[in-house]
């Protein structure tokens, strides 16, 4: 078995899709109105409307702007430079700047439109 993806249902496909392609700078491939994914070398972020609730079992299996228990986590070579990058961007989304976790870590935490928690980070070593 070999993790695939992580999917967000959203109720405003674009937000997320120029949200993410700003943050990663990466293109988000729009296959129709309501799906889309950005595929990296590790894993996929795909991003579908409300509208595919239906193909799941209905609008009920789940509901967008929900999510108090996830995050979507991006591994990159220097948190500080994209937070000095994304800050402006991120603006009140801002959850925590970078800090060093107790794990070595440097991490950055924020907000997406919907209130997904996102989290930059630069793997370290404990001192």
């Amino acid at each position: 078995m070999n993790f695939s993806s992580i999917r967000i249902i959203t109720a405003d496909i674009k937000r997320l899709i120029d949200f993410y392609q700003q943050i990663t700078r990466q293109p988000l491939t729009q296959y129709t109105a309501d799906f889309a994914e950005l595929r990296t070398d590790t894993a996929t972020l795909a991003i579908g409307s409300t509208n595919t609730l239906a193909l799941f079992g209905g609008a009920k299996v789940t509901q967008s702007t929900q999510n108090q228990s996830v995050i979507i986590e991006f591994r990159v070579d220097d948190v500080d430079a994209e937070y000095n990058r994304l800050a402006t961007f991120i603006g009140d989304s801002l959850v925590q700047p970078p800090t060093t976790m107790p794990w070595g870590n440097r991490s950055l935490l924020f907000r997406d439109p919907d209130g997904n928690l996102v989290n930059f980070f630069t793997p370290g070593v404990v001192i």
